[in-house]
C-alpha cells in the first residue's frame, strides 16, 4: 500500500511537471526610439539588423502596429497596464530629480495596486523579471517594479540616466551596481571647433550598460530554463545619447559621410555621429541574437513566444542623431513625440516556431496595450480591467476569429497638447491644444495617403463629429494639471 501511494505521489508530481512545462516562455523586447524604418525586414538599407530580420522572416511582421504614446514613460505605462491615453496614469514624461548620480529620482511613478502585465504572468505561475529600462519609478516610489509583478529587475530606473551608456551604476532589486566606468556629463558640449580625438574619449567607459544587460539576459534565462518564465527587455538603443563599443563602431566608419558631433544640441559628443547610430542599432540586433541562439542551445525555442517592438517613433534632430539620412520613420510624417504616424507607429515582430506559421506579414491595426489581453488569452488568466483587444489569434493564424479595435484613441500632453483617433482608414488628428483646445481636426485617408500628407477634413464633417464624441468618450481627467488640455478646469 505504501510503494502505490509512493508511486501515486511521484505520478502527481510529474503531472505537475509536465503541466507547468506545457505553459509558453514569453520574451518581449522593447527597444528605445528605434523608427518604424529602421529595420531591414521593414524597409533599412543602411542599417544592418540580420537578427532581427530573421525574426520576421521565421515568424510574423505586422505593419499596422502602435504604440500607446509617442515618447517613453507613457508608452512603458500602457504596455504594462494596457490602458490607452485617455485612462492611463501616467500620460507624460513628469521628471524627477536632475541627471547627477546624487539627483537621480526617476519619473512619476506607477502608483500602488496598479494591475501589470508582470502581475499577470505571475498569476499564471511564471517566474517574472524586467532587464533593460524601467522609467516608472525609483524602487523607493510605488513605482519600483518589484512591487509590479516583477521577480526580478535588472537596469535603469531612471530615464534621465539612461541617456549615458557608460553609467557609473545600473540597479538589481533595488540595489546600485557599482560599473566601471566614471560620471559622464553627457550633455556638456565641446568648444565647436574641437578635432582632437582625445576630447571625445571623455564620452566614453568599459561597461556599456547593453552588454550588461545582455549578459543578465542570458544568465536569467540558464537559472530559470526548467520553468516557465516572462522577460521584459526594454533595451535602450537607440536612444542618445550617441554611445556604442568601439568594435561596433568600427563596422560602419568609413561607409558614411560623416562631420564630428560636438553635443551643440544636447547629448555626447562623438567624432562619428552616423556610424555610432547605426552601431547602436546593429549591436542591439546581436545581442538579440545571442538570446535566440541561447534558446535554441538549451532547446527552449519552440516553446518560446519572442516579441519585439519598440516605444516611440525615431528621435528628433538633437544629439547628432540624423533620422533623414537612414530614413528612420520609412517617410512617415512626425517622429518622437507626434501623433502622426511617424511618432506611433511601430515596428512589431512575433515568433513562436510550430505555433506561428513562418514568413507572415499582417496589417492588423493593434497597439501595444493590447499586450495585456493577449497574455491573458495565453495563459487564461483574467486581467485587471483594459483598454486592449487580444491578438493571439493573429499571431496563431486564427485571423477569422480575430477581434477588431472599432477605433484607436491617443492624447498627449505635450508638444503644445495633442489628440489622435484612428478608425477604420481615417485618421483625425489636432495640434497645440493647449492654446486653443477648439483646434482643428486634420484628416487623413491613410489607405491611400500613408505619409499624411493632404488634409480632408473639409469633405469629412460627419467624421469630425465622430472624432469629438470619441474623445469626450475615452477622456478621463488626470492627475496632473500640465497633462489636462483637453478639459482643462483651470
Amino acid at each position: 500500500m505504501r510503494i502505490v501511494a509512493i508511486l501515486f505521489l511521484c505520478f502527481f508530481a510529474l503531472s505537475l511537471q509536465a503541466q507547468k512545462a506545457k505553459k509558453p516562455n514569453v520574451i518581449y523586447i522593447y527597444a528605445d526610439d528605434l523608427g518604424y524604418g529602421e529595420l531591414g525586414c521593414y524597409g533599412q538599407t543602411k542599417i544592418k539588423t540580420p537578427n532581427l530580420d530573421k525574426l520576421a522572416k521565421e515568424g510574423i511582421r505586422f505593419t499596422q502596429h502602435y504604440t500607446g504614446a509617442p515618447v517613453c514613460a507613457p508608452a512603458r505605462t500602457m504596455l504594462m497596464t494596457g490602458k490607452h491615453a485617455g485612462h492611463a496614469y501616467i500620460r507624460g514624461n513628469y521628471e524627477l530629480g536632475g541627471f547627477e548620480d546624487n539627483k537621480e529620482g526617476g519619473q512619476m511613478p506607477l502608483p500602488e495596486g496598479a494591475f501589470t502585465i508582470a502581475d499577470l504572468m505571475k498569476k499564471a505561475g511564471y517566474a517574472t523579471a524586467a532587464i533593460g529600462k524601467w522609467g516608472l519609478g525609483m524602487s523607493n516610489s510605488t513605482g519600483d517594479p518589484n512591487k509590479h509583478g516583477f521577480d526580478y529587475f535588472y537596469g535603469y530606473l531612471d530615464q534621465k540616466q539612461a541617456h549615458n551608456f557608460y553609467p557609473t551604476h545600473l540597479w538589481e532589486n533595488g540595489k546600485w551596481d557599482t560599473l566601471r566606468n566614471s560620471y559622464i556629463k553627457v550633455h556638456e558640449a565641446l568648444p565647436k571647433d574641437e578635432t582632437n580625438p582625445q576630447a571625445f574619449e571623455k564620452f566614453k567607459g568599459k561597461d556599456y550598460s547593453l552588454t550588461k544587460m545582455a549578459e543578465k539576459t542570458l544568465t536569467y534565462i540558464r537559472q530559470h530554463k526548467d520553468e516557465p518564465f516572462f522577460l521584459y527587455l526594454p533595451y535602450t538603443g537607440p536612444h542618445l545619447s550617441l554611445q556604442a563599443p568601439e568594435e561596433a563602431v568600427k563596422e560602419y566608419i568609413g561607409q558614411f559621410e560623416e562631420q564630428p558631433y560636438r553635443g551643440e544640441k544636447g547629448y555626447a559628443s562623438t567624432l562619428y555621429p552616423r556610424s555610432t547610430y547605426a552601431a547602436m542599432i546593429t549591436y542591439m540586433d546581436k545581442q538579440i541574437g545571442r538570446i535566440m541562439a541561447l534558446l535554441k542551445e538549451l532547446n527552449l525555442d519552440e516553446n518560446t513566444l519572442v516579441m519585439f517592438s519598440s516605444d516611440n517613433g525615431a528621435t528628433f534632430d538633437t544629439g547628432g542623431a540624423d533620422i533623414n539620412f537612414f530614413n528612420s520613420i520609412a517617410g512617415l510624417r512626425g517622429r518622437k513625440q507626434d501623433l502622426y504616424e511617424g511618432g506611433i507607429r511601430e515596428p512589431f515582430i512575433a515568433k513562436w516556431p510550430k505555433k506561428i506559421k513562418a514568413g507572415q506579414i499582417s496589417d492588423l491595426v493593434s497597439t501595444q496595450y493590447d499586450l495585456m489581453e493577449t497574455l491573458a488569452e495565453l495563459t487564461g488568466v483574467k486581467p485587471a480591467k483594459n483598454d486592449g483587444i487580444s491578438f493571439l489569434p493573429t499571431l496563431l493564424g486564427n485571423t477569422q476569429q480575430q477581434k477588431h479595435h472599432p477605433y484607436l484613441y491617443f492624447e498627449f500632453p505635450e508638444k503644445g497638447g495633442q489628440v489622435a483617433v484612428r478608425m477604420g482608414n481615417f485618421k483625425g488628428v489636432k495640434s497645440n491644444m493647449k492654446k486653443d483646445k477648439d483646434a482643428n481636426w486634420e484628416i487623413y485617408d491613410l489607405k491611400n495617403d500613408e505619409k499624411e500628407t493632404t488634409d480632408i477634413s473639409s469633405l469629412h464633417p460627419e467624421l469630425i463629429k465622430q472624432f469629438e464624441a470619441i474623445v469626450k468618450k475615452e477622456h478621463q481627467p488626470s492627475h496632473i494639471r500640465e497633462w489636462e488640455f483637453i478639459d482643462p478646469k483651470f
